[in-house]
């Protein structure tokens, strides 16, 4: 059996925003620092570069893990698709 991975994504707006709360969270929740990503832009769409070098890491023994819903999309209907994505 697979032992069971665990990635974190963070994300800020801006370059002036702090990760370090969010940081924080994902290693507390057990997330190894080498397997947390994290972009500093908005979160309108999906087309960032960490997020997408970390969907390519996931697979079906893969857990990953976000500070807050917010952090990942504002967007309803992109979020909708996204979870459909990571769970396919």
């Amino acid at each position: 059996m697979e032992r069971q991975k665990s990635y974190g994504y963070m994300r800020v707006s801006t370059r002036e925003q702090n990760e370090g709360r969010q940081r924080a969270a994902l290693l507390a929740m057990g997330v190894p620092e080498r397997q947390i990503y994290m972009d500093k832009q908005s979160g309108k769409n999906f087309e960032r570069v960490q997020y997408q070098k970390m969907l390519r890491k996931l697979d079906s023994n893969s857990v990953l893990f976000v500070k807050s819903i917010d952090r990942l999309g504002r967007n309803y209907a992109d979020l909708n698709e996204q979870w459909r994505i990571i769970t396919k």
